[in-house]
C-alpha cells in the first residue's frame, strides 16, 4: 500500500469533488459520500465504508455476472502478468488474443467467425459503425453513409454511439458533435399494451415497419446500418415484442442494410445463451460485446462480424492495412487471460443453464410486487427485470432517488435511472437472494411512499 492510500480519507476527497464522477449527480454524492463508498466486494455483495453489506442487484454495471473476487480470475491475472503483461497489437499478435477470438467466434452465431477487440462497449460500437461504413465503401457503395439507431437506445458515449443512441440526456448537451446522416426508429415500448408483461410482449412487432418509413424517407441506397440492442438495457429493460427483431432482419436483408446487435449487456449469458441473437433466433451482421467477457475485471470489448464482411476487407495490396482503426490496448494480454478464465467458469459451473433456471424465479419475484400503488410497470426477460415507479408529486426522479437511498440502508445496491429500477443480478445468485431482493424492494417502496 502506498503512503497516500495508507493515510487517505476518501470522504474528505469525495466532498471536495476531486474525482469528477461519470453519470453521477456529483453534488448529491459529495453531500453524503460515506454510504456510497464501496470498500470491498465478495461474491454477490459489496461492503460500504460504513460497514453495510449490500446485494449487488445489477452485477456492478451489468458486468460482473460471476460476482466479485473469484479466486481463479486472480490466479489467471497473476500468471499472465508474469508471462506477458503487454504486447502491441499493431503488426504483432499473441496467443491469448488469438485463442480468445477463436473461442468467442465458436460461441457466436454460425458464420460470424471474426473478432476485433476494443476496450469498452463505447469503443466496440464506434468500431462497428466504422466497419459498416468501410464495408459499403469497399463494395462500391460509399453513398451508404446513414446510420439508423432507435429511440431510447444506449450505445455508449463515443460520438458515434451517442449519435445513434436515443436517450435525450446523453444527447442534448453534445448536439453540435453529432454524426451527420443519423435517424432513429421509434422505440417499442407502449405501457397501454405492455404493462406488467412477463417475457416478450405479444403486441408491437409492427413497430419494425418504422424502418420501411425511414427507407422511404432517405432511400435504402443511402443507409449503411441499423443498430439496436436486442433488449434495451440502460433505458430500463425494454423487451422486444415477439417477431420484432425477425422483421427488422427481413427489412435489412431486403434493402442491403447491415444489422448491428449491440450485445454489450446481453452478451455472454444474460439471456441464457451466449448471445441474445441466439435466444431470439435472429442473426445480425455485426455483434458488439464488452462487460461480461472479463467479468468487469479488466476492460475489454469487441466486435464480431460475418465472414462476408471480413473477407470484403481482405483485399488490396498484400501488405496494406485493410482497416485503419484500433486501440493501444486491443486484445490486451491481461484482458484476454481473464476472458478465458471467465468463459471457463461459465462453462464449468453451467451458468448459462443457471440463468435459464433463475429466469422464472426472478420473473415471479418481480411480478409479485404488482399492485403496489407506487409501481407503474414491471417487465423482465432472461436474468433482467425492471420496476418502473410512478413519478412523485414533487417531480420525475424524486421517488426513484429516495428509493435508491433507502435501499442502500436496507442492504440493496440499486441501479436507478429516473424512476426506473433495473435489475441484472449475478448469475451466481441463489433463488432466495432474488426473492429477498424483490421483497426488500417492495418494503422500501412502501416506506418511501
Amino acid at each position: 500500500m502506498s503512503k497516500m492510500t495508507a493515510n487517505f480519507d476518501p470522504v474528505v476527497t469525495a466532498e471536495k469533488g476531486t474525482y469528477w464522477q461519470p453519470f453521477t449527480a456529483n453534488r448529491a454524492l459529495r453531500a453524503n459520500p460515506a454510504p456510497r463508498t464501496m470498500v470491498s466486494a465478495k461474491g454477490a455483495y459489496y461492503q460500504t465504508l460504513e460497514g453495510h453489506k449490500v446485494f449487488d442487484t445489477l452485477s456492478g454495471l451489468w458486468c460482473t455476472p460471476l460476482g466479485h473476487a473469484h479466486p481463479l480470475i486472480g490466479e489467471a491475472l497473476q500468471k499472465q502478468f508474469e508471462k506477458l503483461d503487454f504486447a502491441p497489437s499493431f503488426q504483432l499478435t499473441h496467443s491469448g488474443a488469438l485463442s480468445l477470438a477463436q473461442r468467442i467466434a465458436d460461441m457466436a452465431p454460425e458464420g460470424m467467425n471474426h473478432v476485433f477487440f476494443a476496450n469498452s462497449g463505447s469503443e466496440a460500437v464506434d468500431t462497428a459503425l466504422k466497419v459498416a461504413l468501410g464495408y459499403h465503401r469497399i463494395k462500391g457503395a460509399g453513398n451508404r453513409f446513414r446510420m439508423i439507431g432507435r429511440e431510447r437506445g444506449y450505445h455508449g458515449v463515443g460520438f458515434g454511439g451517442m449519435s445513434v443512441g436515443g436517450i435525450l440526456s446523453n444527447r442534448k448537451m453534445f448536439a453540435a458533435g453529432m454524426m451527420p446522416g443519423v435517424d432513429h426508429l421509434r422505440h417499442t415500448y407502449d405501457p397501454k399494451h405492455m404493462a406488467f408483461t412477463r417475457g416478450q410482449p405479444t403486441w408491437g412487432a409492427d413497430r419494425a415497419e418504422d424502418l420501411e418509413r425511414l427507407v422511404t424517407l432517405h432511400d435504402a441506397s443511402t443507409i449503411a446500418a441499423v443498430i439496436v440492442e436486442p433488449v434495451q438495457g440502460s433505458t430500463g429493460v425494454i423487451v422486444p415484442p415477439v417477431g420484432y427483431l425477425q422483421r427488422l432482419r427481413e427489412i435489412c436483408t431486403q434493402h442491403g442494410i447491415l444489422l448491428i446487435f449491440d450485445e454489450v449487456i446481453t452478451g455472454f449469458g444474460r439471456m441464457g445463451a451466449p448471445f441474445a441473437s441466439q435466444r431470439f433466433d435472429v442473426k445480425p451482421d455485426i455483434i458488439t460485446f464488452a462487460k461480461a467477457i472479463t467479468n468487469g475485471i479488466v476492460p475489454m470489448g469487441g466486435v464480431i462480424v460475418t465472414d462476408e464482411i471480413y473477407n470484403t476487407f481482405m483485399t488490396g495490396p498484400q501488405n496494406a492495412i485493410e482497416f485503419c482503426h484500433g486501440y493501444t490496448y486491443s486484445g490486451h494480454p491481461l484482458a484476454a487471460a481473464v476472458g478465458h478464465v471467465v468463459l471457463d467458469i461459465m462453462e464449468s459451473e453451467g451458468l448459462f443453464e443457471r440463468v435459464k433456471a433463475l429466469e422464472p424465479v426472478l420473473e415471479d419475484a418481480a411480478h409479485s410486487l404488482k399492485g403496489t400503488p407506487q409501481i407503474a410497470d414491471i417487465r423482465n426477460i432472461g436474468l433482467t427485470a425492471a420496476v418502473e415507479l410512478k413519478p412523485a408529486e414533487a417531480g420525475a426522479g424524486v421517488r426513484g432517488a429516495a428509493v435508491f437511498e433507502e435501499a442502500l440502508k436496507q442492504g440493496l445496491l440499486l441501479r436507478v435511472t429516473g424512476d426506473i429500477i433495473s435489475f441484472g443480478p449475478p448469475f451466481i445468485s441463489t433463488e432466495e437472494e432474488l426473492k429477498t431482493m424483490m421483497s426488500t424492494l417492495g418494503k422500501v417502496i412502501e416506506s418511501v411512499g
